[in-house]
């Protein structure tokens, strides 16, 4: 072999070995013609082509902004490759990165796959047992963690991990009497003192191309997590295809702020690939960002392309409506003429003196004080975002664009771009990829199928669920229910393992019905459909309350102002959940009974109808265990922890 850019010849198209090969599906049209490169020769072109002149990244220590040009992110690539290499990291082994979003989650990564290795994120929120599993399961010889505290959480299994050689800690100091344990800058000082270049030369020379080079663990919701192989060329094709063709982002001229968690796939392709082929600026959030300081850092950092999960969009819109409550005479019916307009303008393509004046005077304004005054991309993945919350940023001339995909697509699969949007589409394929329906039913709605260069390789040691997803043929079967338009914009309407199969052998699809009950009752945060193999649906309701930022936003039991205007509204005085339940409210619990009748009316037959429905003392949350680290709800999750109320339902 003479790597890294080697391509193995082979005619697999999976693997679950790590050091397996499969095919690159290269296709006679662009852009899927694109000549494949491996990570470590585009990391070094870009590098070297941005040299000095240009910031990689750059973050806050103290008070202090700390930066690194390209020119310093390969030599300290170079460094740290060195140092694993020194510490035990073998060819084809892993290393494992644990943490908030820092340089050293970034140079991590790179210098495992520069040393011959493979990089894997651990979500900050997993428990001992889970990295333990995905430790064993990846054979890594290194774990990078943020602080000293995730290093002791994995001592007591050290003896269970043979592989495992060191734990590196990257924030603050570590412990003398603490076993194969070292800090960040003694990994530095390691990679300095070793000059020779040639162990990680031949490492190179035995890199392919089509080889693993990324894992990116699912979050195990129905069982332990899965590796999802990703190859240099499923990263670095994305990412271009991406960055030139879809997004159209400026070379050289875009800034990034990194705050979601790189071990997820959307966060790693924004934060550390994309930048990379694109030479654009990471600005790195501090760890506090989705607990009320990331608009700081956006006021700060100015981005000029910006992805959020749908809960972050949700979040920034609560925060912005209660600001407008404070409002009030001709400014606040202004704005309100101007929103109205900002929505005739995007969804009806009516212009008008009001929608001149918003742009003037209302929603330039927005986006300075979001800190989003430069930014000409805004953009919401990893879970379904609401039609109410899209059209409330197109009031303001925002608009969100939707994409799909999953970890085994390298993140994007369809995606929407431009000055335009179809509220509830995940826009058209991807150029270069193919998507299909499978099983397609009465209306049109099938299984979303997948195929293209950013598919993944496998999962990692699992035959089974390799073959069980990826056919003979080569297409990713999602487990999504979706339509495909007239115009090729694709629409998920539900997943097949969350079908709700009744009694009758109906099936219905949950995400619809659950938010037209939220866009008809905006008190509520979460809406879950029950009624699988029932003779009907019921529903659990979970209202909007204030979340205890000091204690990992667990929910508390007091109401949102928003939601607190909302009860006063139906002739409610509740300002904590208790006070609704206790009593019980009858005015709020007749306004939620209206709400779920209206909802029912546009429901697509009778087996769609909610016929009960019941309000949870405590909302959602990730810390409670029924969201995931994206905050999706794991619903086999929450039907197992609230299995005994499901069964009163159906008394």
């Amino acid at each position: 072999m003479s790597g890294p850019d080697y391509v193995f010849p082979t005619d697999n198209l999976t693997t679950w070995d790590n050091d397996g090969y499969t095919k690159i599906q290269m296709t006679n049209t662009h852009p899927a013609n694109i000549q494949p490169k491996s990570l470590v020769t585009v990391v070094k072109e870009q590098c070297r082509e941005a040299g000095a002149s240009m910031t990689a990244f750059k973050v806050k220590r103290g008070e202090k902004w700390i930066s690194w040009t390209f020119e310093d992110y390969y030599r300290d690539i170079q460094v740290v490759a060195r140092a694993f290499i020194k510490l035990g990291l073998e060819e084809r082994h892993t290393v494992c990165v644990q943490g908030f979003n820092s340089p050293e989650w970034f140079l991590s990564c790179q210098g495992a796959i520069h040393a011959g290795g493979i990089c894997a994120g651990l979500y900050p929120t997993n428990n001992g047992e889970t990295n333990k599993f995905i430790l064993e399961d990846c054979m890594a010889n290194i774990l990078v963690v943020e602080d000293e505290k995730m290093a002791k959480s994995i001592e007591p299994y050290r003896n269970q991990l043979p592989h495992l050689k060191c734990i590196v800690v990257y924030d603050g100091k570590v412990s003398e009497n603490l076993n194969d344990i070292i800090s960040w800058q003694d990994l530095m000082r390691l990679g300095k003192e070793d000059k020779n270049d040639g162990p990680l030369l031949e490492r190179q020379r035995n890199m392919a191309i089509n080889q693993c080079a990324v894992l990116v663990y699912t979050s195990g919701t129905t069982g332990n997590p899965k590796g999802v192989m990703l190859s240099h060329d499923n990263i670095i094709w994305t990412a271009e295809v991406a960055c030139k063709e879809v997004l159209k982002l400026k070379y050289g001229n875009e800034v990034i702020v990194s705050y979601l968690p790189l071990s997820h796939i959307a966060g790693q392709m924004m934060d550390i690939w994309v930048p990379i082929v694109n030479l654009s600026t990471v600005i790195f959030a501090d760890k506090m960002a989705l607990k009320g300081t990331l608009l700081a850092t956006l006021q700060e950092a100015r981005p000029t392309i910006f992805f959020g999960v749908p809960r972050v969009w949700e979040k920034i819109m609560e925060g912005m409506k209660s600001k407008g409550r404070a409002t009030k005479g001709l400014k606040k019916k202004v704005a309100e003429a101007c929103k109205k307009a900002g929505i005739d303008h995007h969804l009806n393509n009516k212009d008008s003196v009001m929608y001149t004046i918003g742009k003037k005077a209302v929603y330039c304004k927005v986006r300075e004080a979001l800190g989003l005054d430069r930014c000409t991309g805004f953009y919401s993945g990893a879970a379904p975002i609401s039609g109410e919350t899209i059209k409330y940023f197109l009031s303001l001339d925002i608009v969100v664009h939707e994409l799909y995909g999953m970890s085994e697509v390298t993140g994007p699969q369809s995606l929407q771009s431009g000055p335009k949007t179809i509220v509830g589409s995940v826009g058209p394929t991807m150029p270069g990829c193919q998507t299909k329906l499978a099983n397609k039913d009465i209306d049109q709605n099938g299984e979303i199928c997948m195929k293209g260069r950013n598919l993944m390789m496998g999962y990692l040691n699992r035959e089974d669920k390799t073959t069980e997803d990826i056919d003979q043929d080569g297409w990713l079967h999602s487990g999504d229910i979706g339509s495909i338009d007239a115009t090729d914009f694709i629409f998920i309407t539900g997943r097949i393992k969350e079908l709700i199969i009744t009694a009758g052998g109906e099936n219905v699809a949950p995400i619809p019905v659950e938010e037209k009950i939220k866009q008809e009752l905006p008190c509520l945060s979460n809406a879950i459909l029950i009624g699988d193999k029932q003779k009907y649906l019921s529903c659990f309701l979970t209202v909007k309350v204030i979340v205890d930022k000091d204690n990992n936003d667990m929910p508390t039991n007091v109401l949102t102002p928003e939601t607190i205007d909302w009860c006063k509204s139906v002739g409610s005085n509740a300002t904590k959940v208790t006070d609704i339940l206790s009593g019980p409210d009858a005015a709020f619990l007749n306004a939620i009974q209206a709400g779920i009748d209206r909802a029912n009316k546009a429901a697509t037959s009778r087996a769609s109808v909610v016929q009960k429905w019941t309000i949870l003392p405590l909302d959602l949350s990730l810390p409670t265990g029924e969201l995931g680290p994206t905050l999706k709800l794991k619903r086999f999750a929450f039907n197992k922890k609230y299995d005994h109320a499901i069964d009163r339902l159906y008394v």
